[in-house]
């Protein structure tokens, strides 16, 4: 398998054991339909998809990456650490991951309380209809219970009217800690990845505080293409990877048929020079 920055990797996507409404095997099963060559499901702080996603691309043919999506606490905001190429089966990881979960269910009745506030009862039970794993109840599952439910059109309507910082149903999360989170990821064999950088609305400063933190704590990798970002984006984190001497990575972000911007392996390639994640992992690719 060629592991330069043209191959198709989709090294970001969510299933129903978090917030996606996709099996891990229908997961697996799209990804390889739509071209893509090396895949990596990364449900958000949680790693129960892993055998699952492993086994249905093993059965595919489609080589694969363990990976997970880590929340972090980063300057007050809500960052994102993808770890990939980790072992599975590591216990440090695994209960890092189910303390950062712990905080969820007490969060997600919070959330109910303020939209009932707001005039909108039953949220935390509409909310449970749409989970596939109640450890990982997410802003995401109140969203489709609202669209659902007829008070919002979409998703984007409800994050805007309800869920964002200010409005009745958010509530804030104290997630773990960046020095954690990427120390789960090395210590169990893997490489951290900087999730989507553009979306957080750092400043300069603040973005370079991040990388250099993350970077000190044996962070490794940046999103470079994925769905959230704007071509543009695509050639500035580019340039990111290439000064602070990251690895790029790649990834839909896809959750949903119906709900995400882009789909499974539809993104462009990495920019020329820049060198892939999965160049440094491919001793940790399974095969068929």
């Amino acid at each position: 398998m060629n592991l330069d920055a043209t191959l198709n990797a989709d090294l970001h996507c969510h299933s129903v054991v978090s917030d996606g409404t996709l099996t891990p095997e229908a997961l697996a099963a799209r990804a390889r339909a739509a071209g893509v060559r090396l895949w990596a499901l990364t449900d958000h702080d949680e790693i129960a998809g892993q055998q699952r996603a492993l086994d249905a691309a093993r059965a595919l043919g489609l080589p694969y990456l363990t990976g997970t999506e880590i929340s972090v606490t980063f300057a007050g905001r809500v960052v994102h650490i993808v770890g990939l190429g980790f072992d599975h089966e590591a216990a440090e990881l695994a209960e890092g991951l189910r303390a950062t979960r712990g905080g969820r269910g007490a969060r997600a009745r919070e959330m109910a309380a303020g939209l009932a506030a707001a005039g909108i009862p039953g949220a935390y039970e509409g909310a449970l209809n749409y989970v596939g794993n109640p450890d990982l109840i997410s802003r995401t599952h109140f969203a489709r219970f609202l669209v659902d439910a007829g008070h919002c059109h979409d998703i984007p309507e409800v994050f805007r009217r309800f869920l964002t910082e200010g409005r009745p149903g958010f509530v804030p999360h104290r997630w773990a800690a960046l020095r954690d989170a990427v120390g789960w990821v090395t210590r169990a064999g893997g490489i951290a990845v900087i999730a989507h950088p553009g979306r957080y609305g750092f400043t300069p400063t603040e973005e370079y505080a991040l990388i250099t933190e993350f970077m000190a704590h044996g962070g490794r990798g940046i999103e470079v293409v994925t769905g959230s970002h704007t071509p543009a984006e695509f050639v500035q984190y580019a340039d990111t990877a290439r000064e602070f001497g990251l690895l790029a990575s790649r990834g839909s972000d896809f959750h949903s048929p119906d709900e995400s911007r882009i789909d499974l392996g539809a993104l462009p390639p990495l920019a020329a020079g820049l060198t892939p994640v999965w160049a440094e992992l491919a001793h940790r690719i399974h095969h068929a």
